[in-house]
């Protein structure tokens, strides 16, 4: 931060917040919040004596001027509006109910005008968390883009920090000026938005003059020498990228350079839930992958970081840009010879077994066995018997239960009784028919 900036916080006189009069009644030139019977959600800026048009007619922003947050507003029609017409004859288009709030922060966040894609409130709700922002601290943050992140870190340090946005874009940053403008009313003293590049505006601070610092940026990884000199010794660093090949280079970076602790990933998926009567289950739709969050802190100067052994990584990190090195890279590099070698012998062992128990199955149905009740059990068309070709599963038991091989129906074993006249008696049934 720059010295006029910290002077500048210093003489300002303290304001309040947004969150300070929650409860007071709307006032031209702030934002309202509309949310009808379904959910649907609709934000506004109020002025005197304008409309905005809906789907469901026209809502009055003086019916809303003056009213306490959390009550009703009613749609108009525009020929109710200029004839005064009464209200069943313009019902079709107007009578729709709304509720009036003030939009929370990620309200806000979702509905105010961008240049740039915004990070999502989960995403920022979770950078906040993993780079531990809190009241107090100074933060720097590199991307402003549209505000969505700055406003999150002027909430969360208050008056007492200070948050420095770095936009390198002129466009950009003038755009997160207005709209951080808009949610508070007024630019918030302990907030300075600078339109440069980050490595110059880092240059121009003294070392380990923050706490924290926050990366919304395409190539993060080429500013880590600068974010960690203005960093205080384990201070936080989070940057935000969408991208796998992003996220991965970052904490490749991050390893080599043994100034920083091994970075942690996350990545936060959404999804809300119906709950109505016993109707209770998510919602069809959810946010999935928005972008990932690695998270690092600074090792004190002359100390490197530690690394963990790997133990049997041979091709973990090669590459495989160049023709021909496929052929020489083992792709499992994350399995040890050992580790193959006690798989091959316990393979080994298993199938030793596996074969023998085979080998006696057939030995044992090529022998016909007798039932409890003194029939002969005889090996039908497709069971294994002694001498016959090895086959990849035993056949024999298959057969003793009851079940062909060749998929054909009816049972696979025979009885054959002397003397019991069963075969004569269905003969001579046969003949009848």
């Amino acid at each position: 931060m720059t010295a006029q900036a910290q002077d500048r916080i210093g003489q300002a006189e303290p304001r309040k917040t947004p969150g300070a009069e929650s409860g007071r009644p709307f006032r031209a030139g702030e934002k309202a919040q509309l949310t009808d019977r379904k959910g649907r959600k609709v934000t506004i800026q109020l002025r005197t004596g304008e409309t905005t048009q809906t789907d469901h007619g026209l809502v009055r922003h003086d019916d809303v001027i003056g009213s306490a947050p959390g009550g009703i507003v009613t749609t108009v029609s525009a020929l109710r509006r200029s004839s005064g017409s009464t209200p069943a004859a313009s019902r079709r288009a107007g009578g729709w109910q709304y509720v009036a709030l003030r939009p929370r922060l990620m309200d806000y966040q979702l509905s105010m005008p961008r240049g740039a894609q915004i990070m999502y409130p989960k995403d920022i709700a979770q950078a906040l968390a993993y780079g531990d922002v809190r009241r107090g601290m100074r933060v720097l943050e590199s991307g402003g883009g549209s505000g969505a992140m700055s406003l999150a870190l002027v909430d969360a340090v208050g008056p007492e920090g200070s948050v420095t946005t770095i936009e390198k874009r002129a466009d950009f940053a003038d755009i997160c000026r207005g709209n951080v403008e808009m949610y508070y009313g007024f630019l918030p003293r302990w907030w300075e938005c600078v339109a440069d590049d980050f490595d110059h505006a880092a240059s121009l601070m003294s070392a380990y003059s923050v706490d924290r610092v926050l990366f919304d940026l395409l190539d993060p990884w080429n500013r880590l020498d600068s974010a960690w000199r203005v960093l205080a010794p384990g201070g936080v660093m989070v940057s935000y990228v969408t991208t796998a090949t992003q996220m991965s280079k970052l904490c490749e970076t991050l390893r080599c350079s043994r100034r920083w602790t091994a970075p942690e990933i996350v990545e936060d998926l959404e999804r809300s839930w119906k709950a109505e009567g016993l109707s209770v289950r998510p919602n069809h739709q959810m946010i999935g992958h928005t972008g990932f969050l690695v998270a690092s802190r600074t090792m004190a100067e002359g100390f490197p970081a530690l690394t963990s052994r790997s133990h049997g990584s041979k091709d973990a990190h090669a590459s495989i840009d160049r023709a021909g090195e496929l052929e020489n890279l083992e792709l499992r590099g994350d399995l040890s010879d050992r580790k193959v070698r006690k798989t091959l012998r316990e393979l080994g062992d298993g199938l030793a077994v596996l074969r023998r128990e085979n080998e006696g199955r057939r030995g044992r149905s090529a022998v016909p066995s007798a039932a409890p009740d003194g029939s002969v059990l005889l090996p039908g068309p497709g069971c294994a018997t002694a001498g016959q070709e090895d086959t990849p599963y035993p056949e024999s038991q298959e057969c003793l239960d009851g079940h062909q091989p060749d998929g054909q129906r009816g049972p696979q074993l025979s009885r054959q009784r002397a003397g019991d006249g069963r075969g004569d008696q269905k003969s001579e049934k046969d003949d009848r028919i």
